[in-house]
């Protein structure tokens, strides 16, 4: 079978017509590259140049050789390259878990960020609430979650990504929504309807706000438990109670629906965090992290 050395010679002396000027291309002496085209000639069982004393011609079959072996040698460069991306995690799959809220605001920069600077990467998403990505990530279904904490699995590795404020989502007409950018106090929401987050399927919400309320020693009226932050906003807008949602939810801007601050003891209070498995191989997973 022929070698791409020999494929190279031959595409060399098929370009520049000239033995010599070839071998200066290829950075070699005449005789070995005569050898390679002559072994390549062999291997074809075909002539695919014709010498003169002074001039040297594609025969027809050299001709009709001469686009393949350029594709070969373009495919085989593609191959080592593709080689060396996926190896530097230039080049490969990162499947990455989310929690819904994640999306309004911190995926899409993540992705951004990852089309400029690992273009030839693909990214895979999957919505996952916190307890389902935590499972896929220690079984190695995912290679990167957008978590809440706590996180409690030894063969995970957890990286603070970001904090925010919590915000009041109230109805238009609801006595809380007062003047332009006006705050609303943890006492205001004693013995008032408010939306609660699911204990089993928004733990992480539904904790932080019992203690919140619990420490500040207010009682509200939790009229239903759901768990998804727009459903939350839905029923606000219908006038069925308040909710206190993190601030990028503010992104949806539901009709009927205001956002005023919070005064809390913790400003930022709800945290989102990085979580892989420590023992991920992934190079890909290496250069993703690198950008965050």
């Amino acid at each position: 079978m022929f070698t791409f050395a020999q494929l190279s010679s031959f595409v060399a002396v098929a370009e520049e017509l000239h033995f010599g000027r070839a071998a200066e291309r290829l950075r070699m002496t005449q005789p070995p590259l005569s050898r390679h085209i002559q072994q390549l000639e062999r291997e074809l069982r075909t002539r695919l140049l014709d010498r003169g004393s002074r001039t040297v011609r594609l025969t027809p079959a050299g001709s009709a050789f001469l686009r393949d072996a350029r594709n070969l040698l373009h495919e085989a460069e593609n191959a080592a390259l593709s080689i060396r991306r996926v190896t530097s995690g230039e080049s490969g799959v990162v499947r990455i878990g989310f929690t819904a809220t994640s999306a309004y605001e911190v995926l899409g920069g993540l992705l951004e960020t990852a089309r400029e600077r690992l273009p030839h990467v693909d990214v895979v998403l999957r919505e996952l609430v916190t307890r389902d990505q935590l499972e896929q990530l220690s079984a190695g279904a995912l290679d990167l979650g957008l978590i809440r904490p706590p996180v409690s699995r030894p063969e995970l590795r957890v990286r603070p990504l970001v904090t925010e404020p919590l915000l009041a989502a109230l109805p238009r007409e609801h006595p809380l929504v007062r003047s332009e950018g006006s705050t609303v106090h943890l006492r205001d929401f004693d013995g008032v309807d408010v939306v609660m987050y699911s204990p089993t399927e928004a733990r992480y919400f539904h904790e932080l706000l019992v203690s919140t309320f619990r420490d500040a020693e207010v009682v509200p009226r939790y009229r239903q438990y759901v768990s998804q932050i727009h459903t939350m906003l839905a029923l606000v807008q219908v006038g069925l109670g308040v909710a206190l949602v993190p601030a990028a939810a503010a992104r949806l801007r539901l009709e009927g629906v205001v956002f005023r601050p919070v005064a809390l003891p913790d400003p930022n209070p709800v945290e989102l965090q990085l979580a892989w498995r420590d023992s991920n191989d992934n190079p890909a997973l290496d250069a993703f992290l690198s950008l965050v």
